[in-house]
């Protein structure tokens, strides 16, 4: 049988164990073309938040009863596709589920001998990916500029981090524990940061950590901390909008002070992205990143829950209230 992990009910606030339920249905069976995957990992991701709302998300929302939505990394058990043969580790999007049919074109596979497998659910995925074409493509980043990441201790924060490093400017971050601070600042090579749980003037803490300003914030969190970076910008500043996990359980949206104006000022600019944007050059882009991890110049961290897919839910509520550092991810089955 195959386990799966469905919505129960759309979450008021955050989310709750008693939104999902746990269910059994036979294993699936490939039809011509396609492959039947084992997840091994299961990755648990922000976005997924904004997928089991009531409101219209940007893709198609998760409605009752069905499977939730997420990517997995998977062994391959059966093949009716030319170019797949059993056995080989792939990237797929079946969603909360033991086991899974997908379409063989397009399946992204994945080499164990390049870093552990589970780094394809993070720094080498989609994670990694977002803060590579985020940083680079949306934030045009430049050498020796200054740059400021909210939320830099999850799965993108961390590596949007180490890349500013690598292309030679200083870089900024904050998170919501010391021990947080600690990693990001000791282990990953920031030159400051701070924890936001810990300030009480977002404007005052910026101006005393970029007395000239900041070139390119990355927002993976929004709400009071980015009201406050649009008053430090410089000349020609850049705020990339990856998320606002600040927001996405709010009961009711908060008012906040409306600080547009000073884009006109500074002549900076705002924009949001979804990394899917850039699927064409993800391959690339993944070669360089590779390259990095091997040099030791990208490092990272991952919080695997190891409870099987029952303890899904668990590690989604957890990630959203912050109980990660680096990338979140389910172990399902052993490689």
């Amino acid at each position: 049988m195959n386990r799966q992990i469905t919505l129960a009910s759309r979450p008021v606030g955050y989310p709750k164990e008693s939104d999902f339920n746990l269910v059994e249905v036979p294993i699936p069976t490939p039809g011509d073309g396609e492959v039947l995957v084992k997840t091994l990992y299961l990755s648990v991701d922000p976005y997924m938040r904004g997928r089991i709302n009531a409101a219209k998300s940007y893709a198609a929302n998760v409605e009752i009863d069905e499977v939730m939505v997420g990517s997995v990394i998977a062994e391959v058990i059966e093949t009716n596709h030319s170019n797949v043969e059993v056995g080989d580790i792939v990237n797929a999007g079946i969603g909360w589920q033991e086991y899974g049919v997908v379409g063989g074109n397009g399946l992204r596979k994945i080499d164990p001998t390049i870093a552990p497998i589970s780094t394809a659910g993070g720094i080498l995925g989609m994670p990694g990916l977002t803060a590579y074409f985020g940083l680079l493509e949306v934030g045009k980043l430049q050498e020796r500029e200054t740059v400021f990441v909210s939320g830099a201790a999850g799965a993108v924060g961390s590596v949007v981090g180490q890349i500013a490093k690598i292309k030679g400017c200083r870089v900024v971050g904050s998170a919501g524990t010391d021990e947080k601070v600690a990693y990001i600042v000791d282990e990953l090579g920031f030159d400051d940061a701070f924890n936001y749980k810990e300030v009480t003037d977002y404007h005052e803490e910026l101006q005393r950590l970029f007395p000239d300003g900041i070139d390119v914030y990355f927002d993976n969190v929004g709400g009071v901390i980015t009201d406050a970076v649009f008053l430090n910008l410089r000349i020609k500043g850049r705020v990339v909008i990856c998320g606002q996990i600040s927001q996405y359980n709010l009961e009711k949206p908060e008012t906040g002070p409306r600080f547009l104006w000073h884009m006109i000022t500074k002549r900076a600019r705002i924009e949001g992205f979804l990394v899917s944007e850039f699927a064409d050059q993800h391959a690339e882009a993944l070669v360089e990143m590779s390259e990095w991890v091997r040099q030791g110049k990208l490092k990272y961290r991952e919080t695997v829950e190891e409870g099987g897919i029952e303890s899904a839910p668990a590690a989604f509520i957890s990630m959203l209230k912050g109980g990660n550092i680096g990338k979140q991810l389910v172990k399902i089955a052993d490689f």
